[in-house]
């Protein structure tokens, strides 16, 4: 058992510790009124931020040459398979491509799509060794094509001053590249509008 200035000296210490910012003072003049409300202080615990991971920029992607294809993958029958997906796509976004369909609903719809696998032509162009050129679509950025002929020789394409086209199941489509400069990833949010013609 503790006398009574044990107890003291325990209460005065326990409120010292439950309420810090108060001076021993104010203290006493709360304990003759017989009334503590303690304080609570709790730990504060700092968040830590969260970092975004970054992706590589264009320079570094240039750097790792990571959009490069090898020499030895520049192979026309490589990418045949590729080509048999990307007309089963095409096929299922445009719902089977039935005859009685409306030829402007599929050339909204092949406007919009992704064309990596489809076989482009150069129909017309302002550079005319550019006229023929027919291969599948490897890759496309913003202002070119890049093409793998049966030659099994990758073509570089611009879109500026070309016209293309492409066919599937029948249906031919033509896409006017100086209209087309738009990066595929953006490409379906984009509205296109019909126009009568088109000049190169």
């Amino acid at each position: 058992p503790q006398g009574a200035e044990e107890a003291k000296a325990f209460v005065d210490a326990f409120l010292k510790r439950s309420m810090p910012k108060m001076k021993a003072e104010a203290i006493q003049d709360i304990l003759t009124r017989k009334a503590v409300v303690l304080e609570h202080y709790p730990n504060k615990k700092t968040k830590q931020k969260r970092r975004k991971t970054k992706g590589f920029t264009a320079k570094q992607r240039r750097e790792m040459r990571l959009f490069e294809i090898e020499p030895d993958q520049q192979r026309y029958s490589i990418f045949l398979p590729l080509h048999e997906l990307w007309k089963q796509y095409i096929r299922d976004l445009c719902h089977g491509l039935k005859p009685d369909a409306q030829p402007h609903m599929v050339q909204t719809k092949l406007l919009k799509a992704d064309l990596h696998g489809a076989i482009l032509t150069v129909t017309k162009s302002k550079c005319p060794s550019y006229v023929g050129i027919t291969g599948i679509v490897l890759q496309e950025f913003k202002h070119v094509f890049k093409i793998i002929t049966k030659e099994d020789k990758l073509k570089v394409v611009p879109k500026l001053n070309n016209v293309f086209s492409l066919e599937i199941d029948g249906f031919i489509s033509y896409i006017y590249g100086s209209k087309f400069q738009i990066r595929a990833s953006e490409r379906s949010a984009k509205k296109f509008k019909l126009k009568g013609t088109i000049d190169l």
